[in-house]
């Protein structure tokens, strides 16, 4: 097993960096799915929400809802933060501002779909107030020294005396979607939450497809 190199978690916050920049400038749709199942892993309730990352004529960036959002959810109610995890944690873009936030641990190398890969490991140094951050693995390209794949989970778990809000671990996929940038293409999750009335098994699921580098002259078409 080789050492990791030296400066590793810096230049791959770097290169993160260029990979939210430039994510930036494209349009998507994201499609994210959540699924709750009962006694004798029988289908329960659902939540299903497609949204368009689009630009305005103004060159605008917005987000639209595409049709109508489905929810009949009955034990598992998403919340204000379960959004935030969406938008901010299960496509978790390891950059040079989150550095301090995290202790990053070297766990070895192991070669994923073909790609070898540095493996890290990222735990928050602690968790302020209404913060929302990742804990877990990160496989690191070695040609490139991108992140291709995170497995993790949001933290913390938010517990009170009356409510309690627990969070799924969860595996994100990345793929090079322009020929040089590593996209969030797929986030999957399969995790059984302790609630105090009972576990609860559920199953998410986030698609981010139809990636388009957006310029003045682009037209821009989505698949219904």
């Amino acid at each position: 097993m080789c050492a990791q190199p030296e400066g590793l978690a810096r230049r791959v916050a770097k290169n993160e960096a260029a990979n939210r920049d430039a994510r930036l400038h494209f349009t998507y749709r994201q499609e994210v799915v959540v699924e709750e199942f009962g006694a004798g892993k029988s289908p329960g309730g659902r939540f299903r929400e497609v949204r368009d990352i689009v630009f305005s004529p103004a060159a605008e960036r917005s987000e639209k809802i595409v049709g109508a959002t489905q929810n009949n959810l009955q034990r598992l109610r998403l919340t204000e933060e379960d959004f935030r995890d969406i938008r901010d944690v299960q496509p978790f873009l390891f950059t040079p501002d989150l550095l301090w936030l995290y202790q990053v641990t070297p766990r070895g190398e192991e070669t994923l779909d073909g790609v070898e890969c540095w493996l890290l490991e990222v735990k928050p140094r602690q968790v302020l107030d209404e913060q929302r951050l990742f804990e877990g693995l990160l496989w690191v390209g070695k040609s490139e020294e991108v992140v291709v794949r995170s497995q993790g989970k949001a933290v913390p778990d938010l517990l009170g005396s009356k409510t309690e809000n627990l969070f799924p671990r969860f595996t994100t996929v990345r793929a090079k979607v322009d020929g040089k940038h590593w996209f969030p293409v797929f986030t999957h999750a399969d995790d059984t939450l302790p609630f105090r009335a009972g576990p609860l098994r559920m199953r998410m699921q986030i698609r981010y497809t139809d990636y388009q580098r957006f310029s003045a002259d682009s037209k821009i078409e989505f698949k219904e």
